[in-house]
């Protein structure tokens, strides 16, 4: 895939990454290690809680997310996070198919260093039926090509 650098972009584009089905083994792998809540580690221990049932951690979703995002945007010096608005809409489930559409919102060039912008993007993560799993609202560092 090529790289691509600042001039290659315009607000609207628009990336859908490939699916990822999620497992009760992965969810509760991840919460093991990282998120270790009942509504993440057991399923009949979850079904008494908010969830009503066994729930990928939000950050599990946003490492899936962000695996997706390295995967289909090509930014020439990667993806550089400047600020981000993350929210969880909905629980991801065992056997939950995700994707993600990264959309470009705005593109605001540096006045000071004018090798660089900082472009603003949605990217949702979707699962199989359309429901919002995550909704991510970012801002990135993306470079101009080198002028030789």
């Amino acid at each position: 895939m090529d790289k691509v650098y600042l001039e290659d972009l315009k607000v609207g584009d628009t990336w859908t990454s490939r699916e990822v089905v999620m497992t009760a083994d992965s969810i509760k792998a991840f919460a093991k290690d990282y998120d270790p809540q009942p509504f993440h580690l057991d399923e009949d221990a979850a079904k008494d809680t908010f969830f009503q049932g066994l729930a990928a951690s939000g950050w599990h979703t946003a490492c899936i997310t962000m695996r997706l995002l390295v995967e289909m945007l090509p930014l020439a010096d990667g993806l550089i996070g400047a600020e981000a608005n993350l929210r969880w809409p909905a629980p991801t489930r065992p056997d939950d198919t995700l994707h993600v559409v990264a959309k470009i919102t705005d593109i605001k060039p540096s006045r000071s260093k004018p090798d660089r912008a900082i472009v603003s993007w949605q990217i949702d993560t979707l699962n199989q039926n359309g429901d919002c799993a995550q909704s991510f609202g970012c801002k990135m560092l993306v470079f101009r090509r080198q002028q030789s």
